[in-house]
Formats: structure tokens, C-alpha cells, sequence
């Protein structure tokens, strides 16, 4: 194999490598070869098929499987032989073949730039705990009951926590929306499902209530028709009802899996799935932690260009997946005004991947293991998520990427700077303003 290796920018390389077309062909023969053993074709025994039969059935098919394993071990053999840290995926071309008949392609790639030593002892970082105590065991128990309350039916007024069903049209200068008839919908009163000056007007209404309301519509509301405008919104409260929450008996702790019913039984499992959110939720904070002062310490490195650009346009498909997902049919966003952010989390993934090179670390397989199984018992059936992953090479490639990054992010945080900053577990869990 002929490797040459050309800088076509400050992070961007190009390979061009030849290799002599007997490594195609002796594949491709040991393949046909294999085949004319085991194929099942009509007319003919096992392992008695002509070899010009194997060949005009499977030639094409897999000379084309072994020509893109060829190229791609190829391309990985000349790397490691340039030593080269690539970043990013390689964009590879196949060129014509030479006068010996030489297989040859070119593949165009972006590199990891040189960090130098990348030296956590001189990071600062402020590393959260907390832990859970009966209070948070009560209120995850509360918020149980929330969830599978029932709601009777009331003729007082609405009040905060009622579920109020209600049916609204709106009149802007541009026509009523919806033009005929009304939206219908229901509310908690204090969730702020609806439009928070809506949702409280209806406060203080019974069921068939109505009243016209005048209200600013914000521009990125997720009606088209209404955002940014300003409206007259009638609301007519069809349903008023309280809600009625269950008691913590035996009944109500069955229904969660216990089979007991026995309260310090459900209580201890409680516990068990607040520890699991807690450490999911200290292992995030600290993931942006150390990203976002690393990130800091390195600001001035230049960055792959175009890896920049792909995680950005990966970002804004994302957000327009999610904004449909929310109503928005149209939403959609340039990749431009995620660069920064894109540069930020490609910045920070380049750094724990030069800290994992650079000290040698690998992937623990007792803490992949242990996550699987963390992951398997939040499952009703453990064994057949575990059997699920195992199976899977792409969702066992994702969980290792996952291990080996944090592995990486506490091996930075224990020798940081870092100052421990005590929270309590609701505080730690209330979602960032």
C-alpha cells in the first residue's frame, strides 16, 4: 500500500493511497469460493455449484461489500501508519485506477488540533452533591398521588387546582380563528398550560361562565395565526372540577409494582429511583461543568471547521424536530445560529477525547456493567432490556460512548480544583430558569 499525505488547510488533510488489485481480487475470490461451499442453489447439490454460476449470482454484490471493507480498513491502516488523530467522519473519493490497475481513492479529513498537555490540576470547578432524606421521599409520594388523582365535578367557582374545561375563539384584524366554531380544551388552574393571562382569567368562573378578554400575544407563540398579535380571546368555562387524590394504602402501592402493599416497601423503592435521578443529575451538572471550564481554557485553539458546521446543522434538525413535536408544523432554524454553541460541545468532546488519549484510559468494563444494569432495572423486565443491548451493536457502541465519557469527566474532576457546592435534592432537580 502507497500513502501520501498532503495539508490542504491548517486541520484539514488529505490521503491519497494506492493498493495493488490483487488485495481486491484475493477477497473476492476467498468469498466466491466460500460461497460455491455453502450456497443453496436449485438445480444444483451443496458445494457442487460451478464456479461461473457463484460468480454471475454473487460477483457484483460482493466485490462491491469487500471493495468498501477494503477501502475503509485501508484508510484506518494509513492513519495509524501517519499517526495521524482525526476528527470528524473522512469525505473519500474513489479515483481511477493506475497503470498496474491499482486500486486508489483520496479521503479529504479534518484532524484534532494539538491542545498540548491538557492539565486538569489547573481547572476550577464547583462540583454539586446532595443527598435524599424523608422529605424528598414524601414529596416524590405526593407528587404520586398527583398523577393518578380524580376529578368530581363542582358548581362553585374555579379555583386554584381545578380542571377546567374550556372553549375559546379569538378575534385578531386579520378574521377569527378558529373561523367557525371554538377550540376546546382543558386546564389545570396554576400548570400554565394555556397562555398564563388566559388561564388565570378563568379563575373565578363556573361552568358556563363566559367572558371576552384582551390579550398581547407573544411572536414566538406556538399558534401561527396569533403570535405576535394582539386579540380578543373569548373563553367560555364549560366544566369545573375539583380533584380528589387517593390514599396511600395498600391498593395504591400495589398498583406501583409492590406486590406487599407495604408502605416501608414503596417507600424503599422511593428512594431507590430518587438516588438513580440524583446521580444522573450530579453526573450532567458535572459533565457541564468540566466541558464548560475546559472549554474556557482552550478557547484561543482553533477548531475543525467542518466539524463545527455538522454539529450545528445536527443541532437545528434537532430543535426543528422538537418544535414540530410541539405544534410547530413549520418550524424551521438556520444552522448559523447554533455555531457558537456547536463549537462549544465540539470544543469540549475533542478535550476529554485528548485527556482519555493522552493518559492512557480505558473503557471500565465493570462501570459499563454496572450502568447497564442501572439502565435494565428501570424496565419491568431487566434481563430482556440487558439481552435488548447486548444484541444491539449500535445501542452497545452509544452506552460504551457513554461510560468512557464519564469515566473520563470524574478521572478530570477528582484531580481539578473543584469547590463542593451542597444542594438540596429539590433545588438540584428544579429545572434551570
Amino acid at each position: 500500500m502507497q500513502v501520501s499525505l498532503e495539508n490542504t488547510a491548517n486541520l484539514e488533510r488529505r490521503l491519497t493511497v494506492s493498493l495493488p488489485a490483487e488485495r481486491l481480487d484475493g477477497v473476492v475470490g476467498e468469498r466466491l469460493r466460500e460461497l460455491a461451499r455453502t450456497a443453496n442453489i436449485k438445480g444444483f447439490r451443496k458445494g457442487k455449484v460451478p464456479t461461473k454460476v457463484i460468480e454471475q449470482r454473487f460477483g457484483p454484490q460482493v466485490r462491491n461489500e469487500a471493495y468498501g471493507e477494503l477501502i475503509r480498513d485501508s484508510f484506518g491502516e494509513a492513519v495509524r501508519q501517519q499517526n495521524l488523530q482525526i476528527a470528524g467522519s473522512p469525505e473519500i473519493k474513489a479515483e481511477p485506477a493506475g497503470d498496474g490497475g491499482e486500486i486508489r481513492f483520496t479521503a479529504t479529513f479534518e484532524v484534532v488540533p494539538d491542545f498540548g498537555k491538557v492539565d486538569p490540576a489547573q481547572l476550577k470547578i464547583v462540583r454539586a452533591t446532595a443527598t435524599i432524606d424523608d422529605a424528598d421521599i414524601d414529596g416524590m409520594i405526593e407528587t404520586l398521588r398527583q398523577q393518578r388523582r380524580s376529578w368530581d365535578p363542582v358548581e362553585r367557582a374555579a379555583e386554584a387546582g381545578d380542571l377546567v374545561m374550556v372553549e375559546t375563539f379569538a378575534v385578531t384584524d386579520s378574521g377569527r380563528f378558529p373561523a367557525e366554531g371554538v377550540d376546546r380544551g382543558a386546564t389545570v388552574l396554576g400548570s400554565n398550560v394555556m397562555f398564563p393571562e388566559l388561564e388565570g382569567k378563568l379563575a373565578g368562573m363556573k361552568a358556563g361562565d363566559e367572558q371576552t378578554v384582551d390579550v398581547d400575544f407573544p411572536a414566538n407563540w406556538r399558534v401561527a395565526d396569533l403570535a405576535g398579535k394582539a386579540a380578543k380571546v373569548t373563553l367560555k368555562a364549560v366544566k369545573v372540577s375539583a380533584p380528589r387524590l387517593p390514599e396511600v394504602d395498600e391498593a395504591f402501592i400495589k398498583s406501583f409494582g409492590i406486590k406487599g402493599g407495604k408502605l416501608d416497601q414503596f417507600r424503599k423503592e422511593v428512594r431507590a429511583n430518587l438516588e438513580r435521578e440524583l446521580k444522573g443529575n450530579l453526573m450532567q451538572r458535572l459533565r457541564a461543568e468540566v466541558a464548560e471550564k475546559l472549554v474556557a481554557a482552550y478557547a484561543s485553539v482553533e477548531l475543525p471547521p467542518r466539524l463545527i458546521e455538522a454539529e450545528a446543522r445536527q443541532m437545528a434538525q434537532a430543535a426543528e424536530q422538537q418544535a414540530r413535536q410541539q405544534g410547530q408544523a413549520n418550524a424551521k432554524f438556520g444552522h448559523e445560529q447554533f455555531l457558537s454553541a456547536a463549537r462549544n460541545r465540539v470544543a469540549a468532546g475533542l478535550l476529554v477525547g485528548e485527556v482519555a488519549r493522552q493518559n492512557g484510559l480505558k473503557l471500565d468494563g465493570k462501570r459499563l456493567n454496572e450502568t447497564l444494569q442501572l439502565i435494565a432495572s428501570t424496565y419491568e423486565d431487566p434481563q430482556q432490556v440487558i439481552e435488548l443491548y447486548r444484541n444491539d451493536p449500535n445501542l452497545m457502541s452509544s452506552l460504551r460512548g457513554r461510560v468512557m465519557e464519564e469515566q473520563v469527566i470524574d478521572w478530570i474532576a477528582e484531580r481539578a480544583d473543584a469547590t463542593e457546592k451542597a444542594m438540596s435534592f429539590s433545588e438540584l432537580m428544579r429545572p434551570a430558569a
